[in-house]
């Protein structure tokens, strides 16, 4: 049985990946998932090749219940508690709103809100478990800058990220007395691949030459609030929301 354990969803490259590593390095046992097999698994070999063994990787589509629910269900097999679910995974698929599609529309729901919603569900026993053992148990749900003050041409991906603020914010309210807390890291414009296939390396020059800070943010500055919310140090942090943007956005 591991002393901490976590689980990341989105995993395998970017932010989630970056997550992992730290929680790693923090001495967490840690499950990573993503919807592609092969590069997942090179995600985790890449993590042991570091020299973290403590690590497990289970594919999983978000927006298909069986395979969220057998990921964690191969979780506690694998390691018998979950103090900390990262729910992680995300797809954001740009389209206006007369053009729109009902697939994308369907997997950005399915992957953004609902999968999470899945995820949390099926994690929530052992969480209170965790809860009641040391009471520091934590969710931390990937939101976006994009859920805060909306995005053109990202409309579905904006509400989905807002319906995660949303929802963060009540079961943050659920949980408070269970020794279970829920924040939310809000990211802005952040160096990954899904950013460079989302708008090309042409667009993503020139909006970075528009932003306040005049550079992206790294998937490690993201990861480092995130390993912040997990510390002792923001023991009083539950309902929060941090954006992780450099100033480019500040409600």
């Amino acid at each position: 049985m591991a002393e901490r354990a976590a689980l990341v969803t989105g995993g395998s490259s970017g932010i989630g990946l970056a997550i992992a590593r730290m929680l790693l390095e923090d001495g967490y046992d840690v499950t990573i998932s993503a919807r592609r097999p092969e590069k997942l698994e090179a995600a985790a070999e890449g993590l042991r090749s570091e020299g973290y063994e403590d690590v497990h990787s289970m594919p999983a589509m978000m927006t298909d219940e069986e395979q969220v629910v057998a990921l964690v269900a191969a979780h506690k097999e694998r390691f018998g508690r979950l103090d900390v679910l990262v729910n992680n995974a995300g797809v954001g698929i740009g389209e206006v709103m007369s053009e729109i599609t009902a697939k994308k529309l369907d997997i950005q729901i399915g992957t953004n809100l609902r999968g999470l919603i899945l995820a949390t569900r099926e994690g929530l026993p052992m969480l209170k478990e965790a809860g009641a053992e040391h009471g520091k148990a934590l969710i931390v749900n990937t939101a976006s800058i994009a859920g805060k003050k909306g995005t053109g041409w990202l409309s579905v991906y904006s509400a989905t990220k807002a319906g995660v603020v949303g929802l963060s914010r009540v079961l943050a309210l659920e949980f408070a007395r269970k020794g279970v807390r829920v924040n939310v890291v809000a990211p802005g414009h952040t160096l990954s691949e899904t950013l460079l296939a989302s708008f090309g390396v042409q667009r993503v020059e020139a909006m970075t030459e528009a932003l306040v800070p005049g550079r992206v943010m790294t998937p490690e500055e993201q990861a480092n609030a995130i390993i912040w919310l997990c510390s002792d140090k923001a023991s009083g942090a539950n309902g929060a929301i941090i954006n992780v943007n450099g100033g480019n956005y500040m409600p």
